[in-house]
């Protein structure tokens, strides 16, 4: 359906939302073959994913006059609204009823969901059902509904609008660079694994911000610095300006951020998008942003991989300046954490140390449980401190170029990894 282009991406989605409107539009080969047709439609999933769109090219397909409630009215008088609009939709079906933001109606918590306006909705539903009244929602928080509104006979159909990831994002950031004037060195492909399962209004801000960049410095063309440089302002908070004006502790922090990229890229090719020594979300170090595998939580070997990398921040520190690396703590913690699932969780190494989550866990098993994970955490440093120097080549070459640019790209990596 040519309504449906207007959304970029969502194959799938859309696949399934041009059944439902086939079943709105020719229902009577529905009730021919015994097939109840779907009354109902709930679209959930971050803010910015694109929802709405999504929920307005359903509406135009359909070709139903449609009635919008949105919460702009206060709560008494809101209710009297949903009411009198589902009275509207009824005296024009077959009509559709829009609940653009339905968790916003009502300010109930997680645990007392029974509010007013859900209660109305629910009745207004159960009232429609002789009635050819189609009820389509949009909604963010999808645990600010109750479950008895959410039930099949409501709400048949609810699909999950998640952030674009791999194809869907470069087709959309694609999309996005049409509408701009951009060098040859901007790749969308590139582009995409920054933004990788960011919402589309993420995607959108980033690349206009980029452009914002170019205009104001008066050029022609936005370069693929500007959507760096956008990329890391919004998505990350990172400053402008690097605070810190100590070359040495800069290029240390480089070495660690290296340390990580190398082994990571030496256990598992590819899997780094970008690396910075910038700091971000208020916090003072950079970060190296590592892919996650598919099957990284159905694959131990995944999972042994990515203690080894987090490791390596500090196990660089240590084979270049010989101390010991004092920001690495939240690397350690996690490896940690990841290495105690091995142990309790995996039972990786004998059901004899595993305490099931017990309040009470003996002594004797604790100091054994304790001893594998600190066996473990020090194999896996080892491991990473081998990977380090047998690669100091890349290592050094990888931490200059990240000193001097402080963002490196997935492209940046393979090229001194190759060189």
């Amino acid at each position: 359906m040519k309504e449906f282009n207007r959304v970029i991406g969502y194959d799938d989605v859309k696949v399934e939302l041009e059944r439902i409107i086939d079943m709105m539009i020719n229902s009577e080969k529905y009730k021919a073959l015994g097939v109840q047709t779907t009354r109902g439609l709930l679209l959930h999933g971050d803010p910015g994913v694109g929802k709405t769109l999504m929920a307005k090219c359903f509406i135009k397909a359909s070709k139903r006059p449609t009635f919008t409630v949105r919460k702009d009215l206060p709560d008494g008088d809101f209710v009297k609204y949903i009411k009198s609009t589902f009275e509207k939709a009824k005296k024009q079906a077959p009509s559709i009823v829009f609940l653009d933001d339905m968790d916003k109606f009502a300010n109930e918590d997680e645990k007392h969901r029974n509010a007013e306006e859900f209660i109305t909705i629910q009745s207004c539903i159960d009232e429609c059902k002789e009635d050819e009244v189609f009820v389509l929602a949009t909604t963010n928080e999808l645990r600010a509904i109750p479950r008895s509104l959410l039930r099949p006979g409501r709400f048949d159909k609810s699909i999950v609008i998640d952030n674009p990831e791999g194809e869907d994002a470069e087709k959309i950031i694609k999309h996005y660079l049409k509408k701009k004037k951009c060098g040859k060195d901007v790749e969308a492909k590139e582009v995409a694994r920054l933004l990788n399962g960011r919402s589309c209004a993420a995607l959108e801000t980033v690349i206009n911000e980029a452009g914002v960049y170019a205009g104001y410095e008066n050029r022609k063309e936005l370069s693929m610095d500007d959507l760096v440089r956008a990329f890391m302002r919004v998505i990350y908070n990172s400053p402008e300006k690097l605070k810190f004006k100590d070359s040495k502790y800069m290029l240390q922090t480089a070495y660690h951020e290296a340390g990580h990229t190398v082994v990571a890229e030496i256990l598992e090719p590819g899997s780094v998008p970008f690396v910075t020594i910038k700091p971000h979300n208020g916090g003072m170090a950079g970060f190296a942003h590592i892919d996650n595998d598919e099957n990284y939580f159905e694959d131990k070997q995944f999972m042994e991989n990515r203690v080894i990398s987090l490791l390596a921040g500090r196990a660089a520190t240590e084979v270049v300046y010989g101390v010991t690396d004092v920001g690495a703590n939240n690397d350690i913690h996690r490896a940690f954490d990841i290495v105690q699932r091995f142990v309790d969780d995996y039972c990786t190494y004998g059901f004899t140390n595993w305490e099931g989550n017990s309040d009470y866990v003996p002594h004797a098993l604790e100091e054994k449980r304790m001893n594998y994970i600190t066996c473990e955490m020090e194999r896996y440093y080892q491991q990473a401190k081998k990977i380090v120097i047998e690669n100091r080549e890349y290592l050094d070459s990888l931490a200059k170029e990240l000193f001097n640019k402080k963002v490196l790209l997935a492209r940046d990596v393979q090229r001194l990894k190759i060189a």
